[in-house]
């Protein structure tokens, strides 16, 4: 399969146009100093001809979190390249094609000084693709790339007007990834920016790509679904206290849906994160939530209900551990008593104590309200 694309785009981003080099620089701004051995680089002419430099060495970046990516020296100078590229790209022309094992591209201007920009991003590219100095992380698609380059043939030659890459595997589900990618950069030269915002999928390959995204509900059954995220940002912490601060009120016949919420939490802790992650958490129910904790005489008395529908999951909460609290204050207020609560749950002086005390004890606060 060959298809050609000329670059009509209003604009590109700073990302490769070349094969494995079409990897981006967006997202860079968290990586934080740190000591490491990348690749220098010299030269870098501007639309007056081509640049010139070698591999060179030099100290490094390193970033931090779940998909912080390294940057080296040679991180700065290609991103110049790349704005280059972006400043010229209605004078660049691309085409793909599929092989049985991976894919052929051609990228290539009628303008010298252009053509020889796209040279030099393909040359360091192919480095970082020898070396496994990987850009793009934030991007699924490119980051499981990354764990393959040992898997990667990557052969560049130079024509008159850019270059020909040929990149190959010997790993059929090398080559799903290759020939995505591929679509991909195709992607970035037609839409430019829209493109280069998203998140690339891995190809539905057996042996790569992440498990099927499936809502599971670990500790409370039922209520408060979750998927598990194990690479995703801020990771539930082990010893985690939470204080949730519920004042939402519901119709008397339905479950408050901020208990349900509350079932969440747990869930998350339990299994939304790459491992369990045990928490602390205490619920204060005040304002219209108040009379949610009543047992279910007084409940069905009150609200002429059959029952209080939230009690079973506010049991379920209490046998995971979860500490219930009620305004005495406002709860005397609704003209009901302390001696109306279901026996799980404890009254205290006021919402506001609860909050102050458990504050002062290390507790975050987690308002639900309207």
């Amino acid at each position: 399969m060959s298809v050609t694309y000329k670059a009509p785009l209003l604009q590109l981003v700073t990302m490769s146009l070349v094969g494995l080099a079409s990897l981006s620089f967006l997202n860079d701004a968290n990586a934080q100093p740190g000591q490491g051995r990348g690749l220098g680089f010299r030269g870098g002419q501007g639309p007056g001809g081509p640049g010139h430099g070698g591999p060179g060495r030099g100290p490094g970046m390193q970033g931090n979190g779940p998909r912080a990516e390294q940057h080296d020296d040679r991180h700065d100078s290609d991103r110049e390249v790349f704005q280059f590229l972006l400043t010229n790209h209605e004078k660049i022309r691309r085409t793909v094609k599929e092989l049985p094992n991976g894919v052929e591209t051609l990228t290539e201007s009628e303008t010298p000084y252009v053509a020889a920009k796209i040279k030099e991003h393909v040359e360091w590219m192919s480095v970082r693709i020898k070396d496994a100095k990987p850009i793009r992380m934030r991007d699924p698609l490119f980051a499981e790339i990354f764990k393959h380059t040992d898997k990667i043939k990557m052969h560049h030659e130079d024509t008159d007007k850019g270059v020909r890459v040929t990149e190959t595997s010997d790993d059929p589900v090398v080559v799903k990834l290759i020939q995505a990618h591929a679509k991909v950069v195709s992607g970035f030269v037609e839409r430019g920016f829209a493109e280069a915002m998203k998140n690339h999928a891995v190809p539905d390959a057996k042996g790569i790509g992440s498990a099927p995204v499936t809502p599971t509900n670990p500790v409370i059954p039922k209520h408060g679904s979750v998927v598990r995220l194990p690479n995703a940002a801020h990771q539930p912490r082990e010893g985690t206290k939470i204080l949730i601060d519920v004042t939402r009120g519901s119709e008397p016949a339905e479950l408050n849906a901020a208990i349900d919420k509350v079932a969440k939490y747990l869930n998350i802790y339990a299994g939304g994160g790459a491992n369990p992650a045990k928490g602390q958490f205490a619920v204060i129910f005040h304002g219209d939530a108040t009379l949610a904790v009543l047992n279910d005489d007084a409940y069905s008395a009150k609200f002429k209900t059959n029952g209080n529908p939230n009690l079973d999951l506010l049991h379920q909460l209490h046998e995971q551990g979860v500490e219930l609290f009620v305004c005495g204050q406002t709860l005397i207020s609704k003209d009901a008593k302390p001696e109306e609560v279901a026996v799980f749950i404890d009254t205290a002086v006021s919402a506001l104590t609860v909050v102050v005390n458990l504050q002062a004890d290390g507790y975050a606060h987690v308002p639900l309200g309207k």
